[in-house]
C-alpha cells in the first residue's frame, strides 16, 4: 500500500505540473484572476471599507472570474451582470435571519436546493446558483450584520465591476479560444430530470449536514453545509459525487496539514499573508481543471490564512474544518446512495452518446469540406468533441477509480476510454487534412462516411455493427477514416456485455 500511495503521488504531481496546457489557456486563467481579485481587494480598499468588505469583494470577484463559462462573450458579460441581482438579496436575508436560527436555517437550504435547481438553464443558471449559494456562506463566514449591509453591498458591485473591466477589458482571452464546454443533457421531466434530483439530493444533504455540523459546532457548522454544495458542483451521478467526496476531504487534509506549517505561524502577518493569498488564488484557478484534490487544498490553505487575517486561526480550529469537512462529506455520500440516486450508467451512457453523434457530425463537416462546401469547417466540431470527451472521462472516472472493486467494468472502462481516444486522434487527423485548401475530394470518401454514420447508428441504438470490406486506403483523409471505422467497429464489444447491457451494468 505505500508503495501504491507513493506511486499515486507521484502521478497526481505529474498531472498537475506537467498536464498539457494548450495555448497556455489554465495560465492565462490563474493570472488573470489574480490581477482580477487583487484589484477588487485593492479598490475596496481604496473605498474605505473594512476587512469584512474586503473580503466579501474578493470573493465576489473570485466567483465572478471562476463560475462564468457562458459559449460566447456577450453570454459571460450578461451573466456575471447579472451576479449582484442574486446575490444581494441572499446576502440580505442571510444579514437579516442571522438572529433567527430555524429561520436563517430554513432559508439556507433552500438557496441550496434553488442553486443546484438552476443548472436545469445552463452554464448561466449554475454561475448564478453557485454565486447565491456562495454569498449567503460568506454572510456566515463573516457574521454579517444588517449595519454592514451597506458597505457589503458596494463591495459586491465594486468588486464584480472590477472584476467584470479585467475580464472584458483588460485581458479578454476568450474571444480567440474555442466555445465553452457543451451543457449536460436533460432528460425527462420531474424527478426523471436530473438537475431536479441533484436539488432534492443537495437538500437532503445540507440538510444532515447542517444538523450535524451545528451539534460538532455552533459556530462553523456552515463548514459542513459548504462541503456538501462543493462535493454536488460539476457532478451529476453517484459514482461522480462519491469520488469527488473522497477527493474533497483528502484535499482539506492535505490543506490543513500545510497551514500548520505556513498560516499558523504567520498570526495572521498582513504582508506574507497578503502574498500568499495570492498564491493560492493563483493555485486554485490553475488546477482546477486538472485536480480537484489539488484545488482542494489550495482552498483550504486559503480559508485558514483569511482566518489569521481575521485573527482566530488556531490549530483547533484547523481540527473543526476537518471534522466539518468530514459531515459535509457523509451527508453528500448519504444523499446520492439513498435518495433519488442517479446511476452512473445513465449518466456515462448519455455522454458517450453524445461523444459519438458528435464523431459522426466531425465527420460529416470534414467530408463537406473536401467536397468543396465553402461553409463547411469541422474545426468547431472537433472541439466540441474534446469537450464531450473530458466530460466522458470524468462520469467514467468511479469506474476507472484504484478503489473500485470491479476488475472487469474496470477494464472494459479502460478499453472504452481508450477507443475513444482513437476516435478523437483520427478526427482531429481528418480536421487537419480538410483545412488543407490542396485536398481535393475522392468519392470514396462519401462512402465512408455512410459506413461511419451507420456504425454511429448501431452504437447508439443498440444494434449489432454488420462488418464490411474496406477498400485499401489510399490517401490521408481515407487513412483516417478508415482508422475510425476500426475505433468504432472494437468499440461494440466493451460497450455491451453479451446480455446487451450497457457499459456500466444496471
Amino acid at each position: 500500500m505505500p508503495l501504491y500511495e507513493g506511486l499515486r503521488g507521484r502521478y497526481v504531481l505529474k498531472r498537475v505540473f506537467v498536464a498539457p496546457d494548450p495555448g497556455r489557456v489554465r495560465l492565462r486563467f490563474a493570472t488573470r484572476a489574480v490581477l482580477g481579485i487583487g484589484l477588487a481587494v485593492a479598490v475596496c480598499g481604496l473605498a474605505g471599507h473594512s476587512l469584512a468588505g474586503a473580503v466579501t469583494g474578493g470573493l465576489a470577484a473570485l466567483l465572478a472570474l471562476f463560475t462564468v463559462t457562458d459559449a460566447t462573450v456577450r453570454g459571460q458579460a450578461l451573466t456575471t451582470a447579472l451576479l449582484p441581482a442574486v446575490g444581494l438579496p441572499v446576502l440580505t436575508a442571510a444579514a437579516e435571519l442571522h438572529d433567527h436560527p430555524v429561520a436563517r436555517d430554513l432559508t439556507f437550504l433552500a438557496v441550496v436546493g434553488a442553486g443546484v435547481y438552476a443548472r436545469r438553464w445552463g452554464p448561466r443558471g449554475h454561475s448564478l446558483g453557485v454565486f447565491a449559494f456562495m454569498t449567503f456562506f460568506v454572510a456566515q463566514f463573516l457574521h454579517a450584520s444588517t449595519g454592514q449591509l451597506p458597505q457589503l453591498y458596494a463591495a459586491v458591485l465594486l468588486s464584480v465591476l472590477t472584476a467584470a473591466g479585467v475580464r472584458f477589458g483588460l485581458w479578454c482571452y476568450e474571444r480567440r479560444l474555442p466555445p465553452a464546454p457543451v451543457p449536460a443533457p436533460h432528460a425527462g421531466t420531474g424527478l426523471a430530470r436530473a438537475t431536479t434530483r441533484q436539488a432534492v439530493q443537495a437538500t437532503a444533504g445540507a440538510g444532515f449536514a447542517l444538523v450535524v455540523g451545528q451539534l460538532v459546532s455552533g459556530q462553523r457548522w456552515y463548514w459542513a453545509v459548504g462541503a456538501t454544495w462543493w462535493i454536488f458542483v460539476n457532478t451529476t451521478s453517484r459514482g461522480e459525487t462519491l469520488v469527488r467526496g473522497f477527493r474533497r476531504v483528502l484535499g482539506t487534509v492535505i490543506g490543513i496539514g500545510l497551514g500548520l506549517l505556513v498560516a499558523v505561524p504567520l498570526h495572521g502577518d498582513e504582508v506574507p499573508t497578503a502574498a500568499l493569498v495570492a498564491v493560492c488564488v493563483f493555485g486554485i484557478f490553475y488546477t482546477a481543471a486538472v485536480s480537484y484534490t489539488w484545488m482542494m487544498l489550495w482552498v483550504t490553505l486559503l480559508a485558514e490564512l483569511l482566518y489569521g487575517l481575521l485573527g482566530v486561526l488556531e490549530p483547533g480550529l484547523l481540527a473543526l474544518r476537518f471534522a466539518e469537512t468530514g459531515v459535509g462529506a457523509v451527508g453528500a455520500v448519504l444523499a446520492v446512495l439513498f435518495v433519488l440516486p442517479i446511476t452512473t450508467h445513465t449518466v456515462t451512457d448519455a455522454w458517450i452518446r453524445r461523444a459519438l453523434r458528435c464523431v459522426h457530425a466531425c465527420t460529416a463537416e470534414a467530408a463537406a469540406r473536401l467536397a468543396g462546401v465553402p461553409d463547411a469547417d469541422p474545426a468547431g466540431r472537433v472541439a466540441e468533441l474534446e469537450q464531450l470527451l473530458g466530460r466522458v472521462r470524468l462520469s467514467v472516472a468511479p469506474l476507472v477509480h484504484p478503489l473500485n472493486p470491479m476488475a472487469g467494468r474496470k477494464r472494459r472502462a479502460r478499453r472504452v476510454l481508450g477507443l475513444l481516444d482513437d476516435c478523437a486522434r483520427e478526427i482531429r487527423g481528418l480536421g487537419s487534412v480538410a483545412a488543407d485548401p490542396e485536398a481535393s475530394h475522392d468519392a470514396r470518401l462519401a462512402a465512408a462516411c455512410r459506413r461511419v454514420e451507420s456504425a454511429v447508428a448501431a452504437l447508439t441504438g443498440g444494434h449489432d455493427l454488420t462488418p464490411t470490406d474496406r477498400p485499401r486506403a489510399e490517401g490521408p483523409a481515407l487513412a483516417h477514416l478508415h482508422g475510425l471505422e476500426r475505433a468504432l467497429a472494437e468499440l461494440a464489444a466493451p460497450l455491451r456485455t453479451p446480455s446487451g447491457s450497457p457499459l456500466v451494468g444496471a
